[in-house]
């Protein structure tokens, strides 16, 4: 027995409804209230009746009634107003300050046990999720409603983050939006050196070169490390030479080349072509964010991100060293990730902040419009008979495995409460 149990039976009223206090007092339920997340009471603004008087306020749940005291609520005034302390074993009454006695209700005996033991078999289970072998059983139309809300909880929770970069940002979108795109052009790997990349040099300063490819390239380049040593090749000689004279020009501090990873990456993947490719994109926007926010839709974002790099990397992935000749593109599976980690969620970070809705209904659709990711997690997900038909299922079914299922969050997931019921 736990006391998220408890809160449970509660919210969802599981127990029947001719219930008295301990002191013997008839208690009719008209609203059990809104469960408090944080710290205080643990239901606010509850509605009940207690004999003849109608009471609204907070509710109390505790395992047992002493718990009051073992928690400190009794010198704690928030607790004071308290209407109804719910308990599962009664063996202590409880008092305001002024000697008044609240009103507790024993719930142990008056709910159906079978909803604790299905309850504690989740709990207890070893599987990769608790209801592995149950959830593929769930209605379609029940787990898209589901889906729903968990995507949206997901881009709220990243739009916090979002929200706190941008106020180290101080206000600015197209900085901030730039270094989660950075990041993100690292795909995990390199995703640190990326951000370290994008945090040496602003936005702005990109900004005031875009017209000219070799003083982008020269800058990302030199600021990443990659050209504080000897070259054999014309193009990254002319990249040291410009980036030397901008250096002073901008008080730039290079970065450390020695960060950045190549061991087991597809050549496509390497950082020095992404770094080409992030100056390409940038060349041709540099009010990158205001050009995403103008998006309608998917298709406009991918013909935004169409870049490539250029020339002297159709026959190269690492300077000095030839390879075969093949036009460098950013792909499709790269800008649907783009889309999916950091588009979607800056849009809906932006709308959040400034009360607009349309931007917030626009990066649900573009998650709608992407097909479903295709991960380890996701093919599990799969195999228990989930359904992932878009990115908008597949981000969904990753917050339900990270914020749900791992913390076996059960009583709180739609799934986990519909089948410990049922």
């Amino acid at each position: 027995m736990n006391e998220e149990f408890l809160y449970y039976l509660w919210k969802f009223r599981l127990f029947k409804q001719d219930i008295k206090t301990c002191s013997g007092e008839g208690i009719k339920i008209i609203s059990p209230g809104t469960q408090n997340l944080d710290s205080g009471p643990d239901f606010f603004n509850a509605r009940i009746s207690i004999g003849d008087t109608f009471w609204a306020g907070n509710v109390e749940i505790h395992i047992n009634a002493s718990d009051w005291f073992r928690h400190g609520h009794d010198n704690d005034p928030s607790y004071d107003n308290i209407i109804l302390h719910v308990v599962y074993n009664c063996d202590a009454f409880i008092r305001r300050k002024n000697s008044e006695l609240i009103p507790s209700f024993e719930i142990r005996n008056c709910f159906d046990n079978e909803l604790l033991f299905r309850y504690e078999a989740f709990i207890k289970s070893l599987s990769w999720v608790p209801c592995q072998n149950m959830i593929g059983t769930i209605d379609q139309e029940y787990m898209n409603i589901w889906m729903e809300r968990l995507v949206i909880e997901r881009l709220e929770r990243k739009s916090l983050e979002i929200k706190n970069l941008l106020g180290i940002n101080n206000g600015d979108w197209e900085q901030t939006f730039y270094q989660l795109l950075a990041r993100n052009f690292g795909f995990r790997i390199n995703s640190y050196p990326f951000e370290l990349l994008a945090k040496s040099i602003p936005i702005k300063v990109l900004a005031k070169h875009s017209d000219d490819l070799i003083q982008i390239e020269a800058l990302l380049f030199g600021q990443a490390g990659f050209l504080n040593t000897s070259f054999k090749d014309e193009y990254p000689k002319e990249l040291k030479a410009e980036y030397n004279y901008l250096q002073k020009k901008c008080s730039l501090q290079a970065g450390d080349r020695f960060l950045w990873k190549f061991l087991r990456l597809r050549p496509s993947n390497f950082p020095t072509l992404r770094i080409a490719q992030l100056s390409k994109l940038i060349h041709r926007s540099p009010s990158l964010f205001t050009s995403v926010m103008e998006c309608t839709d998917v298709s406009s974002v991918f013909k935004l991100f169409d870049v490539t790099s250029s020339l002297y990397w159709d026959s190269h992935y690492r300077f000095d060293k030839k390879s075969s000749e093949k036009q460098k593109k950013l792909g499709v599976e790269a800008i649907r990730l783009f889309v999916i980690n950091t588009i979607a969620p800056a849009m809906f970070c932006y709308g959040w902040i400034n009360d607009l809705e349309i931007f917030q209904q626009r990066s649900l659709e573009f998650l709608h419009d992407i097909r479903a990711e295709n991960n380890a997690i996701v093919r599990r997900w799969k195999k228990y008979g989930v359904r992932c038909d878009s990115a908008s299922h597949t981000q969904a079914l990753l917050e339900l495995k990270s914020n749900y299922c791992d913390d076996k969050k059960c009583l709180l997931c739609r799934v986990g409460n519909f089948l410990i019921r049922s």
